[in-house]
């Protein structure tokens, strides 16, 4: 893994994947792929290239690998659960169209590709606690197939064509750097905005509702990592269960209370979050992963509540 295209480098995942890559491989080139209308600002535009990427666009992908001899694609371009679920005719445009752009691509060019699934591969039929590896998956929203078809797409590109493709299931993930947009575990991020800032929070999600989160600081090491990791001891590749901390609601705002006793919610359940919620696992199982790369995150929930709370103070220079 030297050169590098991240596909979807100023969205959620992306923008700090592709930093982190900049600074932590240093002897090849991390090209930011973005669509008009999203360039990459600040950091991310100044360190290193930057190239129009549409996932949709097989023909400039291709101009863009052979530019930069890339090597390894890290394909984010997606529309998260709930705006999925809004657009469901475009989701599937993007993360299917787009994937079979990529794994042509890479199939012709011997690229490795990462293109990541999600707890939203499970439905309402998967077991909901501590949910194994390989087990039944029939998801209920567009987001959730689109999942499970990347999930078997990228797995039959490596056995009928020996494209090296790999990936994780994150769960929901939380970070200060990118704003919340359009995810079904999203209440977790916009909480601590609304913390920070004095606000009363209106969460999405009822009271109860687990579901596993990740700090976006471990989901990048698990992104990195995979990628790196030698395939000798691969059973699986599309995808691997990457946990961290499963947690409800009242969970959370507990922990931020600790930090900012004047927390105030309440609830106004958003009926499609919520179903898509309800579909989805309340923790799974990661233990191949752990066995078969050597996943293992850093951050428990409390540890995730002080950094993000520390972090979003400075970003909005709040004491």
């Amino acid at each position: 893994m030297k050169n590098i295209l991240v596909i979807g480098s100023t969205g959620q995942i992306g923008s700090e994947l592709t930093l982190k890559l900049r600074r932590d491989l240093p002897g090849g080139v991390t090209v930011a792929g973005f669509i008009p209308g999203s360039e990459p600002t600040g950091k991310l535009r100044d360190s290193g290239p930057f190239e129009v990427a549409n996932v949709c666009d097989a023909a400039q992908i291709e101009e863009i690998v052979d530019k930069y001899d890339i090597d390894t694609i890290y394909n984010l371009a997606a529309l998260l659960s709930a705006t999925a679920e809004r657009l469901p005719l475009k989701a599937w445009d993007i993360q299917m169209n787009g994937l079979i752009n990529i794994l042509e691509i890479a199939r012709q060019k011997h690229c490795a590709v990462f293109t990541p699934s999600s707890i939203g591969s499970f439905g309402p039929n998967t077991p909901k606690q501590n949910t194994p590896q390989d087990t039944v998956q029939r998801p209920t929203s567009m987001y959730g197939v689109t999942k499970v078809a990347t999930e078997l797409l990228s797995d039959y590109y490596f056995t009928k064509y020996g494209v090296d493709t790999r990936s994780v299931r994150f769960p929901g993930l939380i970070s200060y750097t990118t704003p919340p947009g359009g995810g079904t575990t999203d209440y977790a991020v916009e909480v601590f905005y609304a913390a920070v800032k004095g606000e009363e929070y209106v969460c999405p999600i009822a009271a109860g509702t687990y579901m596993d989160m990740m700090y976006m600081p471990d989901a990048l090491q698990a992104a990195v990592d995979i990628m790196r990791a030698k395939p000798n001891y691969f059973k699986h590749r599309n995808s691997f269960n990457v946990a961290s901390m499963s947690f409800e609601p009242e969970q959370l705002f507990a922990a931020i209370r600790k930090e900012i006793p004047d927390l105030k919610v309440r609830y106004a359940v958003d009926p499609v979050r919520q179903h898509i919620a309800d579909s989805w696992p309340d923790s799974m199982d990661d233990s191949c992963a752990r066995k078969e790369w050597g996943w293992h995150p850093r951050f428990t929930l409390e540890e995730m509540v002080h950094d993000m709370i520390v972090n979003l103070r400075k970003k909005f220079d709040v004491r």
